[in-house]
């Protein structure tokens, strides 16, 4: 097995952060640490539930799952419930964890985890930059005391999907993400950020066919179709729980997908970066100054690489240009399929 990889996640759940939840429990060679919750796609204690939720459905309870930011820094929160449904889970209904959340807030388990793991603590965010932000502002050396940071955010050379230039969680709190990544300037090169923004996560295309995959994976019965032409009202019959609720989520992001003209299809932005945090190998890396627009009404949120060094400012990330899609969702298959079989 590969050496353990110590995470903090922080997430926006959402359907794409729950089947990267799933992905890390699915993987040996992730050990979550805690779990912070920030407001994005959906209110953060909606966001706080549904991780509670999926830990216990998952057979992962004791996870320790904070509450985070309830707004971002400066803007007001947005929030996307046509796009993730009005729990942010799509078409699912978990059963209720029973479960407490932390005494701990999301800051004080970023700030507590670094100081207790200098140096072996890998922070992956996939929500705004929020909760991440208010802890540095604590912490100022928390830049220096992770060992590495993956962040599903931005767009580099590529269009938004919030507004023409773009991306949503950057958008949900551009001044977070610009506090954030300024933080980033001072770690050496090894341990540079990596961002996997829209540029490569929009190539991580889920169909159907991926879902009957998991679904065969897990052993579940019957086989587990998504089709287009279902009406609204079909959910999964899946023997296996953890099937059954994951498929009703994608269901609503493959809706969602197709009502923009995007096709019968769910971008898992959240799944590939989360694989990235266990191994940067699965993309291929360019170093660039990032910097992020927190003033224009037009560009507002717009993430800006200097890919050559016209800013005279040494690299603050490594921005995922490349990936092979195919073998990203073979080893989600492999993973998940498996470990749902175990946990039914």
């Amino acid at each position: 097995m590969s050496d353990v990889h110590k995470l903090i996640v922080d997430v926006d759940t959402g359907i794409d952060d729950s089947l990267a939840l799933l992905y890390l429990l699915a993987s040996a060679e992730a050990e979550i640490l805690g779990i912070a919750s920030t407001a994005g796609n959906v209110p953060v204690e909606q966001v706080a539930a549904n991780n509670l939720n999926w830990l216990a459905l998952c057979g992962a309870p004791d996870i320790e799952v904070a509450l985070g930011a309830r707004e971002p820094l400066v803007i007001p929160l947005r929030t996307t419930e046509e796009t993730h449904g009005p729990q942010g889970i799509g078409h699912a209904v978990l059963p209720d964890s029973g479960c407490e959340l932390s005494v701990r807030s999301a800051t004080d388990l970023w700030v507590d985890l670094v100081r207790e793991y200098p140096g072996q603590l890998t922070g992956l965010v996939t929500g705004p930059l929020t909760n991440l932000a208010l802890a540095i502002r604590r912490e100022p050396d928390l830049p220096s005391l992770l060992k590495r940071l993956v962040v599903m955010g931005g767009s580099f050379n590529y269009p938004g999907n919030t507004t023409p230039t773009a991306e949503w969680n950057v958008s949900v709190d551009p001044h977070a993400a610009k506090e954030v990544f300024d933080a980033f300037s001072v770690v050496p090169a090894h341990r540079r950020p990596i961002i996997c923004g829209l540029n490569v996560t929009e190539s991580i295309e889920m169909f159907p066919e991926h879902v009957r995959r998991l679904a065969e994976a897990a052993g579940s019965t019957p086989e587990e179709i998504i089709s287009p032409d279902d009406g609204p009202d079909v959910r999964s019959s899946a023997s296996n729980s953890v099937i059954r609720h994951m498929s009703d989520a994608i269901r609503f992001y493959m809706e969602f997908h197709r009502e923009y003209d995007q096709g019968f299809l769910a971008h898992m932005h959240d799944p590939f970066a989360a694989a990235v945090a266990l191994d940067p190998t699965l993309a291929t890396l360019k170093p660039a100054t990032v910097d992020v627009e927190t003033e224009s009404p037009l560009l507002i949120g717009t993430t800006v690489a200097d890919w050559v060094g016209h800013w005279k400012r040494k690299p603050n990330a490594d921005i995922a240009v490349s990936t092979d899609p195919a073998e990203f969702f073979d080893r989600l298959v492999h993973r998940v399929g498996n470990y749902a079989r175990a946990v039914g």
